[in-house]
Order: C-alpha cells, then structure tokens, then sequence
C-alpha cells in the first residue's frame, strides 16, 4: 500500500514514520523539500497514495483534504480539524469505532485519550451519570507543543520545570472530550506541561460519596476493564505507589489505574500514555494498520 504523510517533517510525522521504517507492507511516498512546498506536487502525492496521514496545522490540514479529488484514498488526520466531524471516524477503536472499514479517520488529541478511555466507559454504562460536572487534569511532555516549544525547554528558555496554561478555560480539545464521553457538561479541564520530553499523565478525580448512586469502586474497575478486555494496547496493571509523567513513556500504550480513598467515597481515575504514542503518531500507526487489514499492534512499541 502506499502511504504518504503530508507533513513528515513535523514531530508526529517524524515518529510515524520511524515506526513504519523498515515495513514491507508500505510504500511510503516522500517529496523533498522543494516539492513540499509546490501545491501541483503535493495534490499528486495526496492523490496517489493508498492511504494519507496528515500531520498538519488544522487549515492546513482541511485543505490538504479539499485537493484530494478521487474516491480510492483513505486519510488518517492527526489534526484537530475533523474530531467532531460528521463523516469522520473518530480513530479510538477500543471504544468500538469501526476504524477498518472507514475512509476518513480522525486520530484522538492526546489528553482526550487518556480522558475517555477512563469516562466513556463509566459514561455508556451508567456508573457515571452524563451530566456530572466533570475535572480532568493533565500533564505532557514538551514534546506535545511542537517544534517551538520542544526549542525553549531545551534551550533554557522556559526556565521552570512546570507550568499549567488554558486558563480560560478554553482548549481545543474540550468539544472532542465532551463529545465522545456523551457528557452534558463540558468537563474542566486543567492541562499543564512538565520539563520532560514525552510522556503523560490525565487524572480524572470523583466524588462518589456525593452521587445520589455513586457506584463501588469494583463496579468502576470491573467497567474499565470490561471495556478494553482483550486490548493489548489499553490495559489495567496492578497499581503503583506512585506515577510520574514518564510512566508510559516510549511506548504506545495506554495504562488505566483506579485508586479510591479507605471508605471509597473518592476515587482518582489515571490514565498514563505517551504524548507521542497512543497521544499521536502510535494512534495514528495502529489506525493504519487497520485500515490496511493488519493486527493492530504491528509495528507499535508496547
């Protein structure tokens, strides 16, 4: 099959295609940087892969869609422009999305993937009613703002080992969250960044004791765990004593925790992943496998 990401050259073009070096099952289609920049070849190459990753700023990326103009290319889009698209196959097959069969797949932001992977399922079965008001908090690695930031951590520029930022309350992700969960709040969402270069942990904290029915916490663990039954890529292991942002770091899996204080009247939902990972290009990478009709953990790094 042949594959072509447009946008190679950024951080998450760069890590898929570290991940299908070396595949014999991908003919992957490059320009050189002048062609990168020349619209003719650009449309050429979107139009004759099999399969298109974008790994594009969101205009960028809706136009790189507008230039395709046949019926047999499939896209994966790593941007945030179609996650709450009509048309678009949100790309989280452990939620039960048909990713296989689709032509157009949005892959998950990050954060959003650790958030619904702990919510939607509590969500689907009742355990977590749809209009509790819900707070996720959130560490990444630098990595995840880009070539600019990945620049100022690591030139001393952003002189702190943490910071917390979206203090509108306004981030990009939100509407994707609040979507896929069925929530009928917008969650509050507290991301932050940390002085390390990948890695990422969402928290997703309850107060059962204040549900009129707050479930037990085996029903929360027997729920996460029934959801992703099977999944080599999300999983629940015995729980640490500790997490830190590097928990899942290098790797394209997703690790679910559940702690609960001594009377169960609280509970920290944890989801550790890696920005990069299952928060990017390994998202995208067990997305195309799919696609192409391959076991999905091909090539990941779990």
């Amino acid at each position: 099959m042949r594959i072509f990401i447009d946008g190679a050259a950024g951080t998450t073009g760069l890590e898929i295609e570290a991940r299908l070096s070396g595949r014999s099952e991908f003919e992957l289609l490059k320009l050189d940087d002048a062609q990168r920049k020349n619209a003719a070849a650009r449309r050429d190459a979107l139009n004759a892969a099999d399969i298109v990753i974008l790994c594009l700023p969101d205009d960028a990326a809706r136009e790189a869609v507008s230039l395709i103009d046949n019926r047999h290319t499939r896209v994966i889009d790593a941007s945030t422009a179609f996650r709450t698209a009509d048309g678009w196959t949100y790309g989280f097959p452990e939620l039960g999305n048909d990713v296989a069969s689709a032509t157009r797949v949005s892959n998950p932001g990050c954060y959003p993937t650790g958030f619904l992977a702990l919510v939607a399922p509590l969500v689907r079965t009742g355990l977590l009613p749809r209009d509790w008001p819900v707070t996720v908090n959130a560490v990444s690695g630098y990595s995840g703002g880009g070539k600019a930031m990945i620049a100022e951590f690591e030139s001393g520029e952003a002189q702190t080992a943490w910071r917390t930022y979206a203090l509108t309350l306004a981030h990009k992700h939100i509407p994707e969250m609040q979507r896929h969960a069925g929530l009928v709040h917008a969650p509050i969402f507290a991301p932050s960044v940390a002085s390390a270069y990948r890695g990422m942990i969402v928290e997703v904290p309850l107060q059962i004791g204040a549900m009129a029915n707050g479930p037990a916490v085996a029903a929360i663990r027997d729920a996460l765990g029934t959801a992703f039954s099977g999944s080599q890529i999300v999983t629940l292991p015995p729980a640490p004593a500790m997490l830190t942002v590097e928990q899942a770091a290098n790797t394209d899996r997703l690790e679910l925790f559940v702690f609960a204080n001594e009377d169960e009247s609280q509970v920290r939902l944890i989801a550790a992943l890696d920005n990069l990972g299952k928060g990017a290009s390994g998202a995208a990478v067990q997305s195309l496998n799919l696609m192409a009709g391959l076991p999905e953990t091909t090539g990941l790094k779990l």
